[in-house]
């Protein structure tokens, strides 16, 4: 088992608990990796810390590989090289689901579709799990999954990496550039079709028409087809967004789902996912009602345009899982007040001139911290055509909230959508918006 990560975790417990011997190879060391060995100090497996050596691989019956781990890695391509199977929690879960699977892909809206459609389901009063990219391991739900159970997850491109099958309802909310510096677009482009691209005719896979890339996929895949789109009509059976209410299109019949103004998430491409969670949910069993009443009280996931504090008059928000300049924009756009911007983190080396040029005419300020926080404050400047925003550069999220506090004016909202991926400084976005979190509630504290 290569990484212990969730998936790394997910798996030693799963693999020892079927009888396997089971070795743990992570490159860290295992003062680094406290959480992780407690979570499996309970099972017989073996440690393997501080390296991962290609002798591990060579000489197992099978090497997992936790998502992100890159596949290069000597120990991986000495597996492969040696005829040892290289397999993944994924792979493994769509082999031995006894149950219909349903997932979502996408560069972005994936997470809070996914818990969107779990909300649905649990207005509906069916047995469910949810699991996956969302935070869940797959293979300890096993034992809670029955044939009638329904199966909702979540699969990052890295995670359809491995696949060699498809889940029976897939959906893809959108395709757009990410991951750039580890992938080439074509390749990225290409791990997403594999959410469809093994269903069978009678498998459904539901495409975003409002996405380029989402909208091609619809050509290609070999099951049925459903829609979604805020603004076109559809050619089949889906769900868009008709004068302001979520309609569900099924046949030559149309069905009035919520009113826009029922769906609490801040922003036009939460609409969309709402969307492709109506369109999912709706083949998952759940009635039209139930998903309205999900809809009128889901209020999102965290590290998604959460809401922290309010200081002084001045909302902070937490979307630290704007790992993009997409996003950030996506989460811009969800306010009309004025703007303290915090941006930074690694750089995924993505566009950044619309994104700065946004933060010319919107913000009042912008803090650039961590790693790629020069080149994010430079960006700013140069697209500074004489608008009067303040461009600071700091060393981190701590230094960035109190810079924001600063500046920031009764009425403003600080947004922290960083545009940049957390690995400079923490191992997920999740903990990048935990020290968020804690940065505000201390200034909240001192106020």
């Amino acid at each position: 088992m290569i990484g212990l990560g969730i998936e790394g975790i997910d798996l030693v417990r799963f693999l020892a608990g079927q009888g396997a011997r089971v070795t743990v190879s992570d490159a860290r060391p295992a003062e680094a990796l406290s959480d992780a060995l407690a979570a499996i100090a309970d099972v017989d497996a073996t440690l393997s810390l501080g390296g991962n050596r290609p002798e591990d691989a060579t000489s197992a019956d099978c090497v997992f590989v936790s998502q992100g781990v890159p596949r290069d890695l000597p120990a991986i391509t000495a597996a492969e090289d040696a005829g040892v199977p290289v397999s993944s929690m994924a792979h493994l879960f769509l082999d031995l689901c006894p149950a219909p699977v349903a997932a979502v892909t996408g560069s972005s809206g994936k997470t809070t579709t996914t818990a969107l459609v779990g909300a649905m389901l649990e207005a509906s009063g069916q047995n469910y799990v949810v699991g996956g990219n969302i935070g869940v391991g797959l293979l300890g739900l096993l034992e809670r999954i029955e044939p009638h159970t329904r199966v909702m997850i979540e699969l990052s491109h890295t995670q359809l990496e491995t696949v060699t099958r498809s889940p029976e309802l897939a959906c893809v909310t959108n395709v757009t550039p990410n991951h750039l510096d580890h992938y080439s677009w074509s390749a990225y482009v290409a791990l997403k079709r594999r959410i469809f691209q093994f269903q069978r005719p009678e498998d459904t896979c539901v495409f975003n028409l409002d996405n380029e890339v989402s909208a091609s996929f619809a050509r290609e895949t070999p099951g049925r087809v459903a829609y979604t789109s805020l603004v076109r009509s559809l050619p089949g059976d889906g769900v868009a967004l008709v004068d302001g209410v979520v309609t569900r299109f099924e046949g030559s019949t149309s069905f009035a789902v919520a009113a826009r103004s029922d769906i609490r998430l801040r922003g036009q491409h939460n609409v969309e996912n709402v969307l492709s969670a109506v369109a999912l949910a709706s083949r998952l069993g759940v009635s039209d009602q139930q998903a309205a009443a999900a809809i009128r009280t889901f209020t999102g996931v965290p590290h998604r345009l959460e809401p922290v504090a309010t200081i002084a008059d001045v909302v902070y928000i937490n979307d630290s899982i704007a790992t993009t300049p997409e996003r950030t924009l996506a989460g811009m756009r969800s306010f009309e007040q004025p703007l303290v911007l915090l941006l930074g983190g690694r750089h995924k080396y993505l566009p950044v001139g619309e994104l700065a040029s946004e933060a010319t005419r919107r913000c009042r300020a912008v803090i650039a911290f961590g790693e790629a926080g020069e080149m994010f404050a430079s960006a700013v400047r140069d697209a500074d055509g004489g608008s009067s925003v303040q461009v600071e550069q700091v060393a981190d999220v701590e230094t960035a909230v109190r810079a924001a506090h600063r500046l920031a004016q009764a009425g403003d909202v600080v947004l922290f959508a960083p545009a940049g991926s957390s690995f400079d400084a923490y191992p997920n976005f999740e903990r990048r918006g935990a020290a968020y979190r804690e940065a505000v509630r201390q200034l909240a504290g001192e106020d």
